[in-house]
């Protein structure tokens, strides 16, 4: 597992309520793999990220966990994604995303992103 296989970066550091959140995965593993997953966790909170966009298709996905199939990534490697939380913080809450590249079940690479939601 190779340092940097997997790569998960935002358009900034902190987001608002309903203020969407840019997200670029860049893939730089050479072996094979089944999907890609990633994972948003709102931390003291039930609260989730919706996605609302994959590389440029407007969706509506309302769950923590996105898997994404491998025949579904572009040639590039690059996944582009466009979140967004109802989440109202008491101050600030931290947020982290984390990234997996999953193999017959198995993680075999990942990447964690931290940011926060300020209300």
């Amino acid at each position: 597992m190779g340092e940097n296989d997997i790569v998960i970066n935002f358009d900034k550091n902190e987001v608002k309520p309903k203020e969407e959140l840019n997200g670029v995965i860049n893939i730089n593993y050479a072996s094979r793999f089944d999907s890609i997953v990633i994972n948003s966790q709102i931390e003291n909170s039930n609260d989730i990220f919706s996605f609302v966009k994959l590389n440029d298709k407007k969706i509506v996905y309302s769950y923590a966990r996105m898997p994404i199939l491998r025949q579904d990534i572009k040639e590039d490697k690059k996944i582009e994604f466009t979140v967004m939380t109802e989440h109202v913080p008491q101050g600030i809450s931290n947020v982290k995303f984390r990234v997996s590249i999953i193999q017959e079940h198995k993680e075999v690479a990942n990447d964690v992103a931290f940011l926060s939601i300020r209300s």
